[in-house]
């Protein structure tokens, strides 16, 4: 065990990164149910997992094609889905300063749950075991219950009736939700889902995702407005 200065013994961090990785690799399960169900085939299934790998894509995916949603929509949305994975990146980039070599691997890892477990961590040391740890766990266990689950849902029968593709997003919830400290964030995370939920019956499946991306630049133009009346109204000391 090695603890750096100010940080967490390394039983700790991989114990909580284990827990993490364990929880959300087993949802895997319900992916590959929802994927097989969705009428996708065996091979299909688990090249989704082995190589898109992040949940909420995936099941965005499988979900929207299941509704009658055109493939394009569908990709689109789950691609748009994806791409806050390149602003976590950007963060961990910094936080786990890797050789160049190694970068490409460990960028198929940063999803919601391992960046979540690594910017917990104090230090460059605790962030890496995190990163590792919860990543190579979640992966493993990702596509080996994502296999188990597309193998076994024709004895599961009609999937809808077991709401297995509600676990996934019920995760991201769970994950997301500690991560709203701010007003804005919570404005946004509202907006989104009244947006989502709110044009699911009158657009095609797919579409209410891409347009409950756009609470997040609306909710930051009305806070910069804000920001910049209250500068406005303060007292100057050049006035």
């Amino acid at each position: 065990m090695r603890k750096e200065d100010g940080g967490k013994p390394d039983a700790a961090v991989v114990r909580d990164a284990l827990g993490v990785g364990i929880a959300v690799g087993l949802s895997g399960f319900a992916f590959g149910v929802t994927s097989a169900g969705s009428g996708l085939t065996l091979l299909q299934t688990c090249a989704l997992s082995l190589l898109v790998f992040t949940g909420a894509s995936q099941f965005a995916l499988v979900g929207a094609l299941a509704a009658g949603g055109n493939p394009l929509t569908a990709a689109a949305g789950a691609f748009f889905l994806g791409v806050r994975n390149a602003f976590y990146g950007l963060r961990l980039s910094q936080l786990l300063a890797l050789p160049r070599a190694v970068r490409p691997f460990a960028a198929q890892w940063v999803i919601d749950e391992t960046t979540a477990v690594a910017l917990a961590q104090p230090t460059r040391r605790s962030v890496r075991i995190g990163f590792t740890v919860t990543g190579l766990t979640l992966y493993v266990l990702w596509n080996l219950t994502t296999l188990l689950g597309a193998v076994g849902a024709e004895a599961i029968g009609d999937t809808d009736a077991w709401g297995l593709d509600a676990a996934g997003p019920a995760v991201f919830l769970a994950l997301l939700a500690p991560m709203l400290k701010t007003t804005t964030e919570r404005v946004v995370a509202g907006v989104a889902v009244l947006l989502g939920l709110g044009l699911l019956p009158l657009l095609p499946a797919g579409v209410p995702v891409l347009v409950a991306a756009l609470a997040a630049p609306a909710a930051l133009y009305v806070e910069g407005r804000r920001s910049a009346r209250t500068a406005d109204e303060a007292p100057g000391e050049d006035r």
